[in-house]
């Protein structure tokens, strides 16, 4: 029988006494009965206007379903299918502006709780299988990736997956990008961006740290050392500021620092 309750299962998490002495996640996460009872929420409906609010085209409407089966593994598999990062978007996605935004439940009442779901499934996937992908046979043509971002995760991955031998370069000494040095760990722990990272290495990407793409050295030659092209994922790394005085005050930091 559908779960016709207008209300989402709530999701829980630490209390506040407990999480202001700590940085652990807040949210805790659904427990498989109630990804399940939540999954039970959707209508699939048949236009799916879910998917067409997702960036990525997850097949939102059958992950779902095979959540409600209790069949986790292939809903994993299908979100995995078109998203490379499901345990961070599912986590850090503005769901509730994109696919939730378009969910048919909403009209009435709020909308199948999509992200948490897909966090549900990504975090069973790691805790219970937490299988690292076959490399795939190499077709020889060599692609470089700068920076090491959600942009270049997802574009190192799909590329290894067609069998380029993709380097992905990174400024700092760590992978991730925005996910480990611009959101807190409460938020996005960073051992969940590392398996991530992790599954890149199993399909082959080479990941070399504390390369400044420019002043190591630059794109010229880049395609000199035999790249056929180059994926640039420079991201958010500097500070917009406001042009007011005082801002630039000891004491004083922007919102990325």
């Amino acid at each position: 029988m559908p779960n016709m309750s207008l209300k989402k299962v709530p999701m829980p998490e630490q209390d506040p006494n407990v999480r202001n002495h700590n940085f652990q996640e807040v949210s805790l996460g659904y427990t498989a009965e109630m990804a399940m009872e939540e999954a039970g929420r959707c209508l699939n409906c048949k236009h799916k206007p879910c998917v067409g609010g997702c960036p990525v085209n997850i097949r939102i409407p059958e992950f779902i379903a095979k959540v409600a089966e209790g069949d986790f593994k292939a809903a994993y598999e299908i979100i995995s299918d078109t998203n490379a990062l499901p345990s961070v978007s599912g986590r850090v996605c503005p769901q509730e502006s994109q696919c939730e935004a378009r969910c048919v439940r909403a009209i009435k009442g709020e909308p199948v709780a999509i992200g948490r779901l897909e966090r549900f499934v990504a975090d069973w996937y790691r805790e219970n299988i937490n299988a690292m992908p076959e490399k795939p046979q190499s077709n020889g043509i060599k692609v470089a990736v700068v920076g090491s971002g959600p942009a270049s995760l997802t574009c190192a991955s799909d590329l290894a997956k067609l069998g380029y031998q993709v380097t992905m370069f990174e400024a700092f000494h760590t992978a991730g990008g925005v996910l480990v040095y611009g959101i807190p760990e409460f938020r996005l722990p960073k051992a969940i961006v590392q398996n991530e990272v992790d599954k890149l290495s199993a399909l082959g990407v080479d990941l070399e740290t504390d390369m400044v793409i420019g002043k190591t050295f630059d794109i010229d030659e880049m395609f000199e050392e035999g790249y056929e092209a180059v994926f640039i994922g420079s991201g958010a790394g500097l500070p917009m500021f406001m042009g007011i005085e005082g801002e630039t005050l000891a004491g004083v930091y922007s919102a990325n620092e």
